[in-house]
């Protein structure tokens, strides 16, 4: 049994507003924390630390909860380069493109899609992200999804089964057929690998009604809903989802002041995780974060990485992107980058540096989190633990 000591932190961000100066990031300068195999034992100032059975020096750098990226599609296979390029040239983005991504992943080995999972959480995690959430939906028939699902779970324990993305082009003038596969043997097929239930509540994808099948047949096996919501245009989404009791709205892009009050009467049962890498990728309007948390609601930030509308790993650039254009502060984009995206996967065990947490932590080649905000596009994390683990 190896205890490590990482000491001489400069700021360390714990997200526990019982610890240090009591605002909701709860910081502590000239800190320290003590890892016990998987878990935080300990927290606090340098100069009280505990003996442990190593030690590392942080230099005075800036520690941070490990990111949680409670929104992303990473098995899939194939490119969107060009049509990233048109678009940035003048054509709007609508879910079609889905499509696309949809006849490679179909037709990409298990081997090859894996890879690429695979290859996105090495690149996530080097940019301090040490949770993350994923989802099916390039797949859309019963194996290709099921195997989708199967491929993520090895990698980690937030699955969503996304079967309804878009209406399958094998469906492509049957969309209530299509919403009886995904409610019938798609389902069965997909939910033994998935924790979650999502669906694309938008024009051009599942109306309010079939989403209300979508989510309610998943529930019902046992999956928690989660929902795609007023993403493209005003929408049923987010209503849906508070009704549904759903752990988030994710994008709430489009919001009427009912759909806030919603969110905010749900108490933070239901979560606005808010995808900036989205709006940056489409040009299309950002999110009002301000607006939401005014109101009470509790927000997180995820990257949405995915090939078509949002293809970064990077939670920095998203908290970058927050700050500047969804008028969050510095403070309130990392709490919803770290403690939000936990809450988003109804979970108190990360995106938090406190006794019992999971040991996840990322030192930053900066002296404060601000400068996450402050130096946008630098590569400021400089070592990750996950689990307890020096993994970068």
């Amino acid at each position: 049994m190896t205890t490590t000591l990482v000491t001489n932190i400069g700021s360390l961000v714990t997200n526990d507003p019982a610890q240090g100066d009591g605002t909701p990031l709860g910081l502590i300068e000239n800190a320290a924390v003590v890892i016990d195999q998987d878990k935080i034992a300990w927290v606090g100032a340098a100069a009280e630390a505990p003996a442990a059975d190593t030690a590392f020096d942080a230099q005075g750098r800036a520690a941070i909860p490990g990111f949680v990226d409670s929104h992303s599609h990473l098995v899939f296979a194939g490119d969107r380069t060009q049509e990233f390029n048109a678009r940035m040239s003048g054509r709007s983005y609508s879910a079609g493109g889905i499509r696309t991504t949809v006849a490679a992943t179909r037709a990409a080995t298990d081997a090859e899609l894996e890879a690429n999972l695979v290859r996105h959480l090495h690149e996530a995690r080097r940019q301090g992200t040490t949770t993350f959430e994923t989802k099916s939906g390039y797949g859309l028939t019963v194996a290709d999804e099921a195997r989708a699902l199967r491929i993520a779970a090895a990698h980690t324990e937030e699955v969503t089964y996304l079967g309804a993305h878009i209406v399958s082009p094998d469906y492509a003038e049957d969309p209530a057929g299509y919403v009886d596969l995904v409610t019938g043997e798609m389902l069965d097929a997909c939910a033994p690998y998935a924790r979650w239930v999502d669906v694309f509540c938008e024009k051009g994808a599942f109306d309010g009604d079939q989403a209300r099948a979508v989510l309610t047949a998943g529930a019902a096996k046992g999956l928690i809903p989660r929902v795609h919501a007023n993403q493209l245009s005003f929408g049923p989404g987010v209503q849906l989802a508070v009704e549904l009791e759903a752990a988030s709205a994710d994008h709430c892009t489009h919001l009427t002041d009912a759909d806030v009050d919603a969110l905010a009467n749900s108490s933070g049962r239901t979560v606005a995780t808010l995808l900036p890498g989205a709006e940056f990728s489409t040009r299309a309007q950002w999110p009002d974060a301000r607006r939401l948390l005014d109101a009470g609601v509790t927000v997180a930030l995820s990257t949405d990485c995915n090939p078509g509308s949002s293809y970064t790993s990077s939670m920095p650039f998203c908290i970058a992107l927050a700050v500047r254009d969804m008028r969050m502060t510095p403070d309130e984009a990392l709490w919803s980058a770290t403690t939000g995206g936990a809450r988003a996967l109804r979970r108190t065990d990360i995106g938090v540096l406190a006794p019992g947490a999971r040991a996840d932590l990322a030192l930053l080649d900066a002296p404060s989190h601000v400068h996450l905000a402050y130096r946008p596009g630098v590569p400021l994390v400089s070592a990750v633990w996950q689990r307890g683990v020096r993994v970068h």
